[in-house]
């Protein structure tokens, strides 16, 4: 009979059995529950970090593109800064150059009022006066020399102030390079986003780096940079400023001193020519005198001449009544008449003879006087001609002056003219 084949083992009772499904039946819904709720939890922090993320970048997208445009007005404002500076660079630039050239145009009446001290040293004798004109001269030469250091002040003033802007535009010019390195870079960051090819991790990228400044010292430069650069724009203007009046001033002071030498100088002139013609007529009525003179000289000599004849024939009268004989050797009429003749015709010879002396030194005289008044003349004349020559040399000083120019044609020609004629009279002479 066959045998009943039983498994080996522990058996489980049926309870037993229904105790196990149940214990799994109840893990797996626990577990269920456990895992829901997990993905429940992530889910919402997937939701809320999501948010939070897009939140930030778009927070801080905000923010790059505020700094951006902050940069950006700051990088307009330096532009502008810069464009002021450069034109007043070039605006006192123009004036320093205005007043090198001015205060090289004053050598030209520097050398002027010298040369017209040094022509009027070669007149001669009484003629070396300080007169007028001399004294204008030196008011000239002063008033350049004073010119002179005031525009020359003022350039070196123009220069340091160049170089005081262009310092400051420096320092603007560096803030302006980098406000442009910095906007560059702002914008590539406000580029970025997960497709860009360029983003990695990087090294501890939540350091500060060395040499970081805060908002208001960054803001805080700049505006040093800006005021400083507007305070040497406002200095510069006051100086260019300064200078155009310097060099007006100067100018007016110089073109007044000019018009009052020259005045000085053709009342000089006038006076000169009074002068000389006064002596040409003194000169002329001298000449005139002495040829009278030796005219009436001739004639005393002559009439001395006669009134020895008219002596000899008295003497001889007299000498040869002495040979009368005897008795006739009277004292006659005759006799004394003879003897009054002879008395007479001396006082008269004597008389004569004081006269042709007293003319003879008068004529002297006058031959003195004359050539008291030619040696006047000449000087005279050679006055004119130095002072002729001072007011041809005075003519480059109004070949820029237009109003001037036709009274600097009309005056020199007139007074050459006459300095000519009375040249030629004194060579004649």
């Amino acid at each position: 009979m066959a045998t009943l084949s039983v498994k080996p083992g522990q058996r489980f009772t049926v309870p037993d059995w229904h105790t196990n499904s149940h214990l799994i039946s109840a893990d797996a819904e626990r577990q269920r529950s456990a895992s829901h709720q997990v993905r429940q939890e992530a889910r919402t922090l997937r939701n809320e970090t999501n948010n939070q993320t897009k939140w930030d970048e778009h927070d801080n997208r905000n923010r790059l593109a505020e700094r951006i445009r902050s940069v950006n007005r700051w990088k307009e404002t330096l532009d502008k800064c810069l464009a002021d500076v450069d034109a007043e660079i070039d605006a006192l630039a123009k004036v320093k150059e205005a007043a090198e050239r001015a205060l090289q145009a004053k050598n030209l009446p520097l050398d002027v009022a010298i040369e017209c001290l040094t022509l009027r040293e070669s007149r001669r004798a009484i003629d070396v006066v300080r007169d007028p004109v001399e004294e204008e001269l030196h008011k000239e030469v002063k008033l350049i020399d004073k010119a002179k250091r005031e525009l020359q002040q003022k350039a070196s003033e123009a220069f340091e102030q160049l170089c005081l802007l262009q310092e400051a535009r420096q320092r603007l010019s560096s803030d302006h390079q980098c406000k442009m390195e910095a906007l560059e870079l702002d914008r590539m960051c406000l580029s970025l986003s997960v497709n860009s090819p360029n983003i990695s991790f990087k090294i501890n990228p939540t350091q500060v780096p060395k040499g970081s400044t805060t908002v208001d010292e960054w803001e805080q430069n700049s505006q040093s940079n800006k005021q400083r650069a507007e305070a040497e724009m406002k200095t510069s203007a006051e100086l260019r400023e300064a200078t155009v009046l310097a060099i007006a001033q100067t100018n007016n002071e110089l073109e007044a001193q000019r018009v009052a030498t020259e005045f000085a100088l053709r009342k000089r002139i006038r006076d000169l020519e009074k002068a000389y013609d006064e002596l040409k007529w003194q000169e002329q009525n001298t000449l005139e005198e002495i040829a009278e003179m030796e005219e009436e000289i001739r004639r005393l000599e002559e009439e001395l001449q006669r009134k020895t004849q008219d002596l000899k024939v008295a003497h001889t009268r007299l000498e040869t009544r002495t040979y009368r004989p005897r008795v006739d050797l009277c004292r006659d009429q005759v006799q004394y008449g003879l003897t009054d003749e002879v008395h007479q015709l001396e006082g008269t010879m004597r008389a004569l003879k004081q006269k042709l002396a007293e003319s003879q030194d008068s004529l002297d005289a006058l031959y003195r006087q004359l050539h008291r008044i030619q040696t006047d003349l000449g000087y005279k004349t050679n006055s004119l001609v130095v002072d002729n020559k001072c007011m041809d040399t005075r003519r480059k000083l109004l070949v820029p002056s237009e109003r001037f120019l036709p009274e600097a044609e009309t005056f020199p020609r007139a007074t050459t003219r006459a300095l000519s004629a009375r040249t030629n009279g004194q060579q004649e002479l």
